[in-house]
């Protein structure tokens, strides 16, 4: 997996900060993680190939987190895009769609699926050949859910330059699926273990948007690879957190702590703040492998 962060602002606009979105790619396939203003523009500078774009994940209908889908499908539809987008979202999401496409006269010409998750229970959203995403609640002012990406265990990879040209598929086949091959013809055995990699161990990771602090996530995210948490306030405002159903960088290390993850970033800042060296600072007491989410930069889970 390799996580793509594209905005790290709250809701109130900073010159330097974008709302929220990310991309995850999972072998060849793109999914886009919440879509703030703007977020087609932050594809494009950071040179990723919408066209591979498979699935859209919306936590909540705030519109830091979701008003720059309509722009974006307009503009993947005047791409000519063919293949189909599935996109899973709160419950009148694909109203609002439809009313700003009938407004302004436009059509989306590609086949379009948008599917309602529930955010009072834990479920499968999506599941592929190559992974699963989960969605959960979490605890805001409007209904929010997180979401659990979790890749399934890989088959063994084939040392061709190994094998003799005429190795027929079935033996192929019995090798990746962990079996010794024993050739009749040549009296050789081809033990799976030279002749195929071992697969890289699955990947596991949790995207928390908008949330206060609650230890009810620990359940969905416990163990994961990287644990994304929303921090949009340091302690000084803790009071203002819980007010506004935020979390502090504090919180989120504690999360991260409890549910023992392996490493924790952090994003969703508030524009108070024009440095954001405390965020980190406090997370790093609590979960020293905590760092902050960077517009434009890469992380590989």
């Amino acid at each position: 997996m390799e996580f793509l962060t594209l905005g790290i602002g709250s809701a109130t606009p900073h010159l330097s900060r974008y709302p929220s979105a990310s991309i995850l790619q999972i072998d060849n396939s793109l999914i886009l993680i919440d879509c703030g203003e703007g977020t087609q523009y932050r594809l494009l500078e950071n040179k990723v190939r919408i066209k591979k774009l498979k699935y859209i994940v919306i936590s909540h209908l705030h519109g830091d987190h979701y008003y720059g889908l309509v722009a974006l499908l307009s503009s993947l539809s005047m791409g000519k895009r063919t293949e189909p987008l599935h996109v899973f979202g709160p419950n009148g999401l694909k109203e609002i769609i439809s009313i700003q496409l009938k407004y302004a006269d436009s059509k989306i010409n590609f086949p379009l699926f948008i599917s309602v998750i529930d955010p009072k229970n834990r479920a499968v959203c999506i599941d592929d050949d190559r992974f699963t995403i989960t969605s959960f609640t979490l605890k805001h002012r409007v209904d929010c859910t997180g979401f659990l990406f979790e890749e399934k265990p890989a088959k063994r990879k084939v040392r061709k330059e190994m094998l003799p040209e005429n190795f027929s598929i079935e033996n192929i086949k019995m090798l990746i699926s962990g079996q010794d091959v024993f050739d009749d013809d040549s009296q050789q055995l081809y033990r799976y273990e030279e002749y195929t990699f071992e697969p890289h161990q699955p990947t596991r990771f949790a995207y928390c948007s908008d949330t206060i602090f609650d230890r009810e996530i620990i359940q969905y995210v416990q163990g994961v690879d990287l644990l994304y948490h929303e921090a949009t306030f340091t302690s000084e405002l803790e009071n203002r957190a819980q007010i506004t159903f935020h979390a502090t960088a504090a919180q989120a290390a504690t999360i991260a702590l409890e549910a023992n993850v392996s490493q924790l970033i952090l994003g969703h800042f508030s524009a108070r703040y024009e440095s954001l060296d405390g965020f980190l600072e406090e997370a790093q007491a609590i979960f020293p492998n905590s760092i902050l989410a960077e517009q434009g930069k890469t992380v590989i889970i």
